[in-house]
């Protein structure tokens, strides 16, 4: 496999990975926001996970090809 080749799946998959992470950290805060429990922390985490899975994505996508 190429170097580039293999980076990109290494980085995409990863990217894919903390991106459905972040979103589901970003759904138990708001599901604890509703129940009363503090959340502000985690959910701020969950969307900084989030937006780093979502530039590794499109980062990826320069080694491709």
């Amino acid at each position: 496999m190429q170097k580039k080749t293999l980076r990109w799946l290494i980085q995409s998959v990863s990217g894919l990975l903390l991106t459905g992470t972040g979103l589901s950290m970003c759904i138990d805060a708001g599901l604890k926001k509703l129940s009363g429990e503090p959340w502000f922390w985690y959910g701020t985490a969950g969307l900084i996970v989030f937006q780093a899975g979502l530039s590794l994505v499109i980062d990826g996508v320069r080694f491709r090809k």
